[in-house]
């Protein structure tokens, strides 16, 4: 008896063991896969993050070598001619945004600055060494008193076949780092010595790793699956453990890293174990169930029958109400489809609806010329000028053809596409765009800069032209609402035929008041109650380029915005599904 009985509860103790070494292998799997998207999601933040300090701080480069050769800085012996540097030097840095612009000559002595924060003397500077052997310096320091941070770039001035000196320009880091502070996960970079020399979290400025009493400390550092994973402590605004990833930048002479959060990998793959561990348990159990009724079934025939009948009728209950609930979530789907299909034409329309009154005016100057032609013609004819009249029937011909193509236009734009996506002409799709919205361009004075003759020839993506028609007249009426309060009025059109196809819309306007919400659906800068639109348009524009597989950005220049529409390049021969 006592051996049946540890029979019977050994079964379910090693079925249980059983299942909690597969969840832990599940869990260390599904771990393991988490971390390895987690990880192409980190280095794809980090390589944007790193091209962007990259980007800002190699203008100041440029400004360097552009400025050396300025004929100011060709003879600094008198006085007269070092406050006349200067004072350039000033104005380039008063434009430029530069911390300081100063010219060093040979031995090491500032002979004119813009602002003097770097002393008198840069002889002992790295960057001011590496200047004086005929190449690019670079450095970064912290400069005092204020405790600036700032990041230097030295341009050699060459002289009579040697180097005459260095013109060097200190850009402000903590302007550089305004654009994305918070943005992204805790990004920092690192000069050769390992401190923290520029970051998106201020806590982390000046942290190096293994110095005495930091703050953050590293307590632990564990390789798992080829993914680095750090212990922290002390901040609260870092993550406990997180993924360290770091890439070398080898321009500006530091090492970009990142630090991103595991516990949502974790979590990902608590929740496939612990599924796993419930379905073989839930298994385990009935088939525990169904021993122990085996086992009883000589003892309780009847009740074991009804059970069993109870239960097929709850099975076949839940049967049926996962039916409907299947039934229930395929409307929903086809629904929620037409919806999106809805939208898509609604914002057609109300993009019609905005442009209608300069498409009506377009339309009425061809038909009111086509009825004076017509009189004119009927006068000549009775006079029997014929030859003047077949001038006045030309004119009126190509007044329909014109008036066809608006039509031809506003038919294609306004009819409910559905064919499947295919080979499109870019250039025809954006005359198409840009007749659409003339009229109203013509109206509010704006100057529309586009030329598809400079493009050299017809420029295919893949896409459904109406929709790619549509996104590019949401992106012009959206540049010509923002221009509404400007004196200068002007949308630049530009098309770049590299490895992916870019489409630039760039007007003049105020730029973009909050780049992080201008895709989101009902956001609009507009009056509430405005007549002008509800706020779908970039929304839309947003969801018809990646139903391209291609994508869509904005950003402020500075001097207005600019949206950039990437496309992927058709192919001859390329198989591509049918995305429609």
């Amino acid at each position: 008896m006592k051996t049946q009985q540890l029979l019977r509860w050994s079964l379910p103790a090693g079925f249980l063991l059983a299942v909690a070494a597969l969840a832990l292998a599940v869990w260390s799997y599904g771990y393991r896969q988490a971390l390895d998207s987690l990880a192409e999601r980190s280095a794809a933040d980090l390589a944007l993050a790193s091209d962007r300090v990259s980007t800002q701080l190699q203008v100041y480069q440029e400004l360097a070598v552009l400025t050396a050769e300025h004929p100011a800085l060709t003879d600094l012996s008198t006085p007269a001619a070092q406050d006349a540097a200067a004072e350039l030097l000033r104005t380039v840095a008063d434009k430029t945004a530069a911390l300081d612009v100063f010219f060093a000559a040979a031995d090491g002595r500032v002979m004119a600055a813009a602002e003097g924060v770097s002393g008198p003397d840069v002889s002992e500077q790295a960057y001011f060494t590496r200047a004086m052997h005929g190449a690019m310096g670079t450095g970064h320091a912290v400069l005092q008193p204020g405790g600036r941070r700032a990041y230097f770039y030295a341009a050699p001035v060459f002289r009579s076949g040697g180097v005459h000196g260095a013109l060097v320009v200190a850009a402000d880091v903590n302007d550089v780092e305004q654009t994305w502070r918070g943005s992204l996960p805790a990004v920092f970079f690192t000069g050769m010595s390992g401190e923290v020399f520029i970051s998106n979290r201020s806590e982390m400025l000046f942290w190096q790793r293994g110095a005495e009493g930091e703050t953050p400390s590293v307590t632990r550092r564990d390789r798992y699956a080829g993914h680095e994973i750090w212990s922290l402590e002390g901040s609260p605004y870092l993550p406990g453990r997180a993924l360290h990833l770091s890439v070398d930048l080898p321009l500006i002479g530091m090492t970009g890293e990142i630090l991103v959060d595991v516990a949502p990998a974790r979590r990902i793959a608590a929740l496939q174990a612990a599924a796993l561990a419930a379905v073989c348990l839930a298994l385990g159990a009935m088939l525990f169930i169904v021993m122990e009724r085996r086992r009883t079934l000589a003892e309780a025939n009847a009740v074991l029958e009804s059970r069993v009948e109870k239960r097929t009728r709850d099975l076949s209950a839940a049967n049926t109400r996962l039916r409907r609930e299947v039934r229930e979530r395929e409307e929903a789907e086809a629904a929620l489809k037409r919806a999106q299909e809805d939208l898509v034409q609604a914002g057609k329309l109300s993009a019609l609806g905005q442009m209608s009154a300069g498409i009506s005016h377009e339309l009425n100057q061809p038909l009111m010329a086509i009825q004076q032609y017509a009189e004119n013609g009927t006068a000549f004819l009775e006079r029997g000028k014929a030859e003047r009249t077949g001038e006045n029937l030309g004119r009126i011909a190509d007044m329909a053809v014109r008036m066809a193509r608006i039509i031809k236009n506003l038919r294609a734009f306004a009819r409910n596409e559905s064919e499947p996506m295919g080979r499109v002409d870019l250039l025809q799709v954006i005359d198409a765009a840009v007749e659409l919205t003339m009229p109203r361009l013509k109206a509010d004075r704006i100057d529309l800069r586009w030329n598809a003759a400079a493009c050299g020839g017809p420029v295919y993506a893949w896409g459904g032209e109406v929709r790619l028609t549509q996104v590019f007249v949401n992106l012009i009426n959206n540049a010509a609402d923002a221009m509404q309060a400007q004196v200068e009025k002007v949308i630049s059109i530009s098309v770049d035929t590299g490895p992916r196809l870019q489409v630039r819309v760039q007007d003049s306007g105020p730029g973009i008041k909050e780049p992080e919400k201008m895709f989101d659906p009902f956001y609009s800068t507009k009056a509430v109650g405005s007549s002008e639109g509800m706020g779908l348009g970039l929304s839309i524009s947003y969801g018809l380029v990646q139903s391209f597989g291609g994508n869509i950005r904005g950003a402020n220049t500075g001097g207005g915005a600019v949206f950039t529409v990437e496309l992927e390049p058709w192919h001859e021969g390329a198989e591509k599904g049918d995305a429609a």
